[in-house]
C-alpha cells in the first residue's frame, strides 16, 4: 500500500514552529515559577563552561518582552523553512543552531548571550539568500517578503543599542549565509500552464481557437457522434 506523505508533512509545518515556541515559553514560565535566573545557561564567549550555551541559550530569555519579540518571527520563519525547504529544513535548523551559537562564542563580548535571536537571524539570512540563489520565483517572492517584514533587523547586527547581543545577531546572519551556499536542495518548480511553455503555439491551443481575429468568443460545435443501436435477444435457459 502506498504511504501518503501529505498529512505528515502538513503536520510538520505546524508542529515544528509550535514545539520551538512552546519550549521557550515553558522555560520562561519555569524561571518565574521557581524564581530562578537561567541566564548562566547562555553563551559565555571563550570559556569552556560557556559552550553549553551553544545548545541552551536560544531557550532562555531575559524578559517577557524579549520572549514575545522572538516568538512570532520564530513561528513564521521556521514554518516557511519547513514548507519551502522540505528536504533540508532539519539540516538548516541543526547546523544553524550550532553555527550561530559557536560563532557567538568566538566573537561575543564577555557576557552571557541568551535568546533565540541568533536562530531567527540565521533563518532570515538563509531564506533570503537561498531564495535569491535558487532563482525560483516563489522563493524569490518569499525572500522579498522576509526583507519587507524583518528588514529593520539589519541594524541590530551592529552595536546601536545597549543590552542587545548584536554579536549573536551577526553570528546568526553569517551562519545563515554560509548555509545558503553550502546546503544544496532541489526545489520543485511550480507547474506551468501551457501558455507559459517555450514551445507554446497559440493557433494549436483548443481554448484560443474559440476566439476570432477580433477577439470575439464563439463556441466550436462539437462533432456529431454516431448513434449506436443495441438489440437484446432473450434466449430461454434449456431445461
Amino acid at each position: 500500500m502506498e504511504k501518503k506523505q501529505g498529512f505528515g508533512f502538513s503536520n510538520k509545518v505546524l508542529v515544528v514552529p509550535m514545539v520551538l515556541v512552546i519550549t521557550i515559553w515553558s522555560v520562561f514560565w519555569m524561571e518565574l515559577a521557581l524564581g530562578v535566573d537561567l541566564a548562566w545557561w547562555g553563551v559565555k564567549p571563550r570559556t569552556f563552561s560557556g559552550l553549553k550555551g551553544v545548545l541552551t541559550s536560544p531557550f532562555v530569555h531575559g524578559s517577557l518582552e524579549h520572549l514575545y519579540n522572538n516568538s512570532l518571527p520564530l513561528i513564521v520563519l521556521s514554518a516557511a523553512l519547513v514548507f519551502f525547504y522540505r528536504p533540508i529544513w532539519h539540516k538548516v535548523l541543526f547546523w544553524g543552531w550550532l553555527g550561530s551559537g559557536m560563532l557567538t562564542w568566538v566573537i561575543g563580548r564577555d557576557s552571557f548571550h541568551i535568546g533565540a535571536s541568533g536562530v531567527i537571524y540565521m533563518l532570515v539570512s538563509f531564506i533570503f539568500f537561498k531564495g535569491i540563489r535558487q532563482g525560483n520565483f516563489r522563493l524569490v517572492a518569499l525572500s522579498l517578503m522576509v526583507v519587507f517584514l524583518y528588514g529593520s533587523m539589519f541594524w541590530y547586527m551592529f552595536p546601536i543599542e545597549e543590552g542587545i547581543s548584536w554579536e549573536g545577531h551577526l553570528a546568526g546572519f553569517i551562519t545563515g549565509f554560509v548555509l545558503s551556499r553550502w546546503l544544496d536542495v532541489q526545489v520543485d518548480e511550480p507547474k506551468k500552464f501551457a501558455w507559459e511553455k517555450e514551445d507554446y503555439q497559440e493557433e494549436e491551443d483548443p481554448f484560443m481557437r474559440q476566439f476570432d481575429e477580433n477577439g470575439n468568443f464563439f463556441e466550436i460545435p462539437k462533432p456529431e457522434t454516431e448513434e449506436v443501436e443495441f438489440r437484446y435477444v432473450y434466449k430461454p435457459e434449456e431445461e
